[in-house]
């Protein structure tokens, strides 16, 4: 982020929106082009991140808004099969271990998930 620039809330809608134990895609529009970003709803925490594999810079989702392996525990690149969990985005299996995710700041305001970009 350059100097003196503050961080801007996006309202995304609902945050009941995203099922438990889900996942959902988003693309936001900004002033430097389209950001495409992730969320996961574990109960009431919600876990957001880029959707851009640090591998590669594909994104992560194998079909529309599925980021996670068959066990619903981890978050799995759909290009390599890199394993990353949810609740840091550390990459633990795959090309790129010990890699991250790149985080997003989210928060639940009057029942509407907001982010910041």
């Amino acid at each position: 982020m350059a100097p003196g620039k503050s961080l801007q809330p996006v309202r995304l809608g609902a945050h009941t929106s995203i099922p438990d134990g889900g996942a959902m895609g988003f693309t936001i529009e900004t002033a430097s082009g389209p950001r495409h970003i992730f969320i996961i709803r574990q109960g009431e925490t919600f876990h957001a991140y880029e959707n851009r594999c640090p591998h590669t810079g594909v994104s992560l989702d194998w079909q529309p808004n599925q980021f996670l392996d068959l066990s619903n525990t981890l978050i799995q690149c759909s290009n390599h099969g890199a394993l990353f969990r949810i609740e840091d985005g550390l990459c633990i299996y795959g090309p790129c271990v010990n890699r991250y995710l790149t985080s997003i700041s989210s928060r639940i305001e009057d029942g509407e998930l907001t982010v910041l970009l």
